[in-house]
């Protein structure tokens, strides 16, 4: 009985390499020295959970999309530019 289990993990972790590796390129990434390599999966990782927030189908098309108009990136995080929202 413990196969279906085990089987379960590796196909989220397959499913989750796919996404790091085909659409962010991770195991092609040239970053390797100090902490860069976990602040880049850091980010991988922040990219990925806010796709899912959204409710994205396709992660690599909505990846082009925000590419090419990155302001996107910000309204997705809760960023917004707003002169008049001032600090607390």
């Amino acid at each position: 009985m413990t196969a279906i289990p085990i089987r379960g993990h590796w196909g989220i972790e397959n499913s989750s390499h796919h996404i790091r590796d085909v659409t962010f390129a991770e195991d092609a990434s040239t970053v390797h020295t100090d902490t860069a390599p976990r602040a880049m999966a850091t980010l991988r990782n922040l990219a990925i959970g806010a796709l899912k927030t959204i409710g994205a189908n396709n992660n690599a098309k909505t990846t082009r999309a925000i590419r090419n108009e990155p302001e996107r990136a910000l309204r997705i995080l809760g960023i917004t530019h707003d002169p008049n929202s001032y600090g607390t």
